[in-house]
Order: structure tokens, then C-alpha cells, then sequence
């Protein structure tokens, strides 16, 4: 209240978000092209407003799990992080993205390809979650 105001010339000046910021949910994929996530659904029972759907497939690697559809609804989704907090891989986590445009409703469900994201990429939200967990 007592700092002097300021305004941020929004898309030449860009915000850049600390770690603990709760952006876009995001899966995390590793070195090796796979994701982290084990289909155990618990993201999808635990989101309140009902975003998450994830349908589970079998291999018979390492893994005997993975999501086979992981979809997340944008429009619905509130940033809660509840996703993140529960999931007992870290395999969802809330990335630093807050520009979200969408010009119908189809578009804002992301599915596994918009939502593979390598883990260099995550590595400062990774490391708070590590800190703080």
C-alpha cells in the first residue's frame, strides 16, 4: 500500500513469475521421452470443479501403467493445484504459463500433446516443490 505504482508495458515487458506461482497444470516428461504419470486417476478425484479425465492403459514394461487419455478442460480448470499437491509421482505440477487464449470451447481442452512438457523445462517449480514438500 505504501510503495510507489507502477505499470508494466504488458507484451513488450513480460512478468516473469516466481516458482511458487500457480500457472497451467502441466505433465512432465522425462529425459527419455516418457511421462511420469502412473494413471492412477487420484488428479482427476481430487479436481472441484471436475476438469481432469484420465484413462488408464497397460504395458508391460517398468511402468505397468500409463495414461492411455489424459485431458484436462481449461475453461474449467481454477488453479487450485490440488492436482499437484496429490499426485504421488510429481508427474502434474503447476507450471509459470499464464497467457491462455482459446476461441472455442474445443480448444481449450488440452490433451497429453499440449500438455507433455520436458522436465528442464519445470525444473524451478520442481525444485520449490522438493523445498517446501
Amino acid at each position: 500500500m505504501f510503495r510507489p505504482k507502477f505499470t508494466r508495458q504488458y507484451p513488450e515487458e513480460k512478468w516473469i513469475p516466481p516458482a511458487s506461482y500457480r500457472g497451467r497444470p502441466v505433465l512432465v516428461q522425462e529425459d527419455d521421452g516418457t511421462e511420469r504419470c502412473v494413471a492412477c486417476a487420484l488428479c482427476s478425484r481430487v479436481c472441484p470443479a471436475l476438469a481432469i479425465e484420465v484413462q488408464a492403459g497397460e504395458t508391460a514394461g517398468e511402468k505397468e501403467r500409463y495414461p492411455e487419455k489424459f485431458e484436462i478442460n481449461m475453461v474449467r480448470c481454477i488453479f487450485c493445484g490440488f492436482c499437484e499437491e496429490v499426485c504421488p509421482e510429481e508427474a502434474i505440477v503447476m507450471s509459470d504459463e499464464y497467457e491462455l487464449v482459446f476461441s472455442s470451447q474445443e480448444e481449450a481442452i488440452y490433451g497429453k500433446d499440449k500438455l507433455l512438457v520436458p522436465k528442464e523445462k519445470l525444473k524451478k517449480r520442481l525444485e520449490f516443490l522438493q523445498e517446501y514438500r
